[in-house]
């Protein structure tokens, strides 16, 4: 199936801000994205998951945090942007991880694994990237086994009004300033907190997951809801 034009746009722009993506990342969370990233490992190894599919892995991040936080676990790494997984292939070995992590080149919307291939999947800042959002969280809930889990962590906007303005302030003026001066590329940081601005809601999105075959739908806020983390387990 012929990628949309969205689709074609999004990949592009991971392909061409992969080199500096990593670092420009943890300056403009301040590192805070590792602490929830260390959270999201806690929930999946609590949940007893070993075999996992870590959807829009991107560099590796997430990937790399769940094969070293869990003991014996493998994880599926799959990604739309083959620059980005150029650069979590390089990780992944440098930190001699490759028997435990394998990358696969794929769109959220075609996953080459068969049906309940996974125990558990997990999605850290992609979702909003989806073309169409419920046709991959249904796809993906095909790959994961009845009763398994979907641990999601996305970012977005506050309800406090004091920290909504201070979040936006710095997400649409400052991060894009930054973003641009480093990655060098004119619209990826600007792209960015739109799609944040449009996503759907903390209550909406459970609503979403619910739809398309998950149940027990948990929804844990991150830094004042900067972030949230869900959880979903398979009907």
């Amino acid at each position: 199936m012929k990628d949309s034009s969205k689709g074609e746009m999004v990949r592009g722009m991971f392909n061409d801000i992969a080199p500096t993506y990593d670092k420009l990342n943890h300056i403009l969370s301040f590192d805070i994205d590792k602490l929830w990233r260390k959270r999201v490992v806690r929930i999946v190894r609590k949940l007893g998951a070993k075999h996992i599919m870590d959807m829009a892995t991107g560099t590796g991040d997430l990937a790399i945090a769940l094969a070293k936080g869990i003991e014996g676990s493998s994880i599926y790494g799959a990604d739309f942007s083959s620059e980005m997984l150029a650069v979590a292939k390089q990780k992944i070995a440098q930190l001699q991880l490759s028997e435990r992590i394998s990358l696969t080149e794929c769109n959220a919307e075609n996953i080459p694994l068969k049906d309940e291939a996974v125990d558990a999947a997990t999605v850290a800042f992609g979702v909003r990237n989806f073309e169409n959002q419920a046709k991959a969280l249904t796809e993906m809930a095909r790959t994961i086994r009845k009763g398994g889990h979907l641990i999601v962590l996305e970012f977005s906007n506050p309800s406090c009004a004091f920290v909504r303005w201070c979040y936006r302030l710095y997400s649409h003026h400052i991060l894009p300033a930054i973003g641009r001066m480093v990655s060098k590329h004119s619209t990826a940081y600007t792209y960015l907190p739109e799609s944040i601005d449009q996503f759907a809601s903390p209550k909406a999105f459970s609503a979403l997951l619910n739809e398309v075959g998950f149940e027990n739908i948990e929804c844990h806020s991150q830094s004042m809801g900067i972030a949230h983390i869900y959880v979903a387990q398979k009907a």
